[in-house]
């Protein structure tokens, strides 16, 4: 009888087809769960910046150019049009208030003034002519009650007289009616002339108030006129130091053109154009440290103005101690306008990698320094220096912080 003989399942060949089959898939799954598949560039170490991350003082402020400027300046406007009769001061000179800069002529405003003038003067001589008259008037009512009081005087002691001797029958009853009727007249006259007096008294007196009234904005607007040609005189408004554009004999000047300015010597403010991204967190009375000559100063912020030209915005800063010597208008000043109050940060250094990351990622450089990877952060506050840190790095890190652009899409550099 035959012995069956099992079949050995597990031969070399098949062993080593099920070792080939799951070395094969022991690297597809190598290469696909930990294999880095991310792309990859490879970058000149020269040719970039390498930076700490660091924790430091951050001091929050933004660097400026201001220009220095005197601290009060009147400008000089013409009021008048007119051509240049003569320049007395010419532009430097040293002015007090009230000194003639120079004076313009303008014949058709000045025969305008001489026209005005007249028309003024005889309408005040016409209200004067009209007062004498009411004061004539008055004084003839007066004296006529005076003439009718003397009249009563004498016939009041006479009527009383015949009456008493006509009722005794020592004269006749014709002289009597006379005398009575002559009385009689004058007693009439007096009521009739005072009774007219005194409502034309009070008519004189609104007149009076009226005629009054007239004559002093009259006057008023003699004066003004007279003012015109005094607006053809430029004057200096203050001691100062003058500054005028050229000027010659001759020149016409439109009405508000400007001429120049009287600027204050010796007390000096300095102008400065801020961004207006800063806007809200600038204020009146922020202080501000500019270096001169070696030495440091300190400003604040004393006036904003309120108009925004070319994304900028304008503020004044005066000095809060002691005043540069030596500085002069129109000089740049390099000033550090204060934020906020000075902390200890997380910092990295200014540079070109912001404006290709606007501050959400930057590239992290490993312990060996051959390679950078990309990772994500937040960027906090900005000085001329640093970027504030507010996560995704830790002290000791090294980080790209020069320009991204040749970097393309690529999440890993090889530093080579």
């Amino acid at each position: 009888m035959d012995k069956k003989i099992k079949k050995n399942k597990w031969t070399l060949k098949r062993i080593g087809t099920y070792l080939l089959i799951a070395s094969f898939a022991g690297f597809v799954f190598y290469q696909f769960m930990f294999t880095d598949r991310r792309s990859t560039l490879k970058v000149d170490r020269e040719k970039i910046t390498v930076a700490q991350i660091k924790r430091g003082v951050f001091q929050d402020y933004i660097p400026q150019t201001g220009t220095v400027e005197p601290s009060k300046t009147i400008y000089l406007d013409a009021i008048e049009a007119g051509t240049i009769k003569r320049v007395i001061r010419q532009s430097g000179a040293m002015v007090m208030k009230g000194d003639v800069i120079l004076e313009l002529s303008n014949l058709n405003r000045e025969l305008n003034v001489l026209t005005q003038e007249a028309s003024l003067n005889e309408s005040i001589n016409r209200v004067r002519q009209t007062r004498l008259q009411l004061n004539n008037n008055d004084l003839q009512q007066q004296q006529s009650l005076a003439q009718i009081r003397s009249q009563l005087s004498k016939l009041k002691p006479k009527y009383e007289r015949e009456k008493q001797l006509f009722e005794k029958k020592l004269i006749s009853k014709q002289q009597f009616e006379e005398t009575e009727a002559d009385y009689q007249f004058n007693v009439k006259s007096w009521e009739i002339t005072y009774a007219q007096y005194k409502n034309d008294s009070v008519s004189r007196l609104k007149q009076m108030v009226q005629l009054n009234q007239s004559e002093r904005r009259m006057i008023e607007s003699l004066n003004g006129v007279g003012m015109i040609l005094d607006n053809l005189v430029i004057r200096s408004p203050l001691e100062g130091q003058l500054s005028t554009k050229q000027l010659e004999e001759g020149q016409a000047v439109t009405m508000g053109e400007r001429l120049g300015q009287v600027d204050i010597i010796g007390s000096f403010k300095v102008k400065v154009p801020i961004d207006e991204l800063y806007l809200p967190r600038i204020t009146t009375g922020l202080g501000a440290t500019t270096r001169f000559n070696n030495d440091d100063f300190n400003l604040s912020i004393t006036y904003i103005y309120p108009n925004i030209q070319n994304g900028r915005f304008e503020v004044d800063m005066d000095f809060t101690g002691a005043q540069p010597e030596g500085i002069k208008r129109g000089q740049s000043l390099r000033l550090k306008i204060e934020l906020g109050q000075s902390s200890e940060e997380l910092l990295v250094p200014v540079g070109g990698f912001y404006k290709d990351t606007g501050g959400n990622w930057i590239f992290v450089v490993n312990e060996s320094g051959d390679r950078a990877e990309r990772r994500n952060i937040r960027i906090g506050r900005k000085n001329s220096e640093y970027y504030e840190v507010l996560e995704g790095l830790e002290p000791g890190e090294q980080v790209i912080t020069s320009s991204y652009d040749t970097f393309g899409d690529n999440e890993v550099l090889i530093l080579g």
